[in-house]
């Protein structure tokens, strides 16, 4: 019927071509994702069971499994969690619907941004000195996780402003025009419509402080820690603990006689970790949004 141009296949070529390439460009990362994670599981499989989770470790960390490691990083995580959440939300909040455009605001969002790019080596020192020293915390798991919650408080907050602003405005016209308050706006409105966004980036904020390194090391994390087989409740807040990120480099540059395998299945369940609270988000993301009316 129609025969296509000189300029229409010119033009489907370039398509052709734009679609390979941004194909190859993102089998370019998920190419070598596949290939580190199936090294990783190959190297650890001797050492990969059970009794590797729930065992403390045994023979100067030689032999064993990671559970104090594990249990502590569950409690570095979980309590920067429940500090920086709060602060990051209501933070967001207050920026995005009462704060007016002005030099403190302004100011305020100048920090967030600026500290959201401060290398985590710096929120160590600053743990060392705010929590650990200043305020007489010493090492700890408090301390450790307050430090991770102010590493991660900027990001919460951006996430958070992001879901809120993408909360249309008519919403707010709504309720306003009935005579709805500002607050019972943002509480019945905004917040339940911009939940998806906020659980989102809360939620792949865990999976970022469960595996830094040097804000636990000056802060909280140690070497070794007797624990008890299978104790959920090791340790306490005011003591230090071991986590697997500090335990991986503890088992790869400190600890001699090591197997290899015992490394590589370190940093398989660190790495599973990660992935399991990753996909988690994805699935909480996908799930919220569905329900959306709008």
């Amino acid at each position: 019927m129609f025969t296509a141009t000189p300029h229409i296949l010119r033009k489907q070529r370039t398509e052709r071509l734009a679609h390979a390439m941004f194909a190859g460009m993102a089998l370019s990362i998920v190419v070598p994702l596949v290939c580190i994670i199936a090294f990783l599981v190959v190297k650890a499989w001797p050492s990969l069971s059970l009794a590797f989770l729930i065992e403390p470790p045994r023979n100067m960390q030689t032999e064993g499994g990671i559970w104090p490691a594990l249990i502590g990083t569950i409690y570095l995580v979980v309590v920067a969690l429940f500090a920086a959440a709060p602060v990051g939300v209501l933070a967001a909040v207050y920026l995005n619907e009462y704060a007016t455009d002005n030099w403190f605001t302004r100011l305020v969002n100048l920090a967030v941004i600026n500290l959201a790019g401060v290398p985590s080596i710096v929120h160590a020192l600053f743990g060392l000195g705010a929590f650990v020293l200043a305020a007489g915390l010493g090492q700890s798991v408090i301390a450790a996780s307050l430090t991770l919650a102010v590493m991660t408080l900027p990001v919460v907050i951006a996430s958070t402003r992001e879901a809120l602003v993408a909360v249309p405005r008519s919403f707010r016209e709504a309720c306003w025009n009935v005579g709805a308050t500002r607050w019972q706006t943002i509480r019945a409105v905004v917040l339940p419509n911009a939940i998806s966004g906020i659980l989102t980036g809360v939620i792949l904020q865990v999976s970022r402080t469960a595996g830094e390194t040097a804000p636990i090391l000056f802060t909280g994390a140690v070497m070794y820690k007797a624990v008890e087989k299978g104790d959920l409740l090791p340790y306490r807040l005011t003591e230090s603990c071991m986590a697997l990120a500090t335990h991986l480099y503890n088992l790869a540059t400190q600890i001699n006689g090591a197997p290899e395998s015992l490394q590589f299945a370190t940093a398989t369940v660190l790495l599973g970790a990660v992935l399991l609270v990753n996909s988690t988000a994805i699935a909480l993301r996908v799930y919220l949004r569905s329900r959306k009316k709008w």
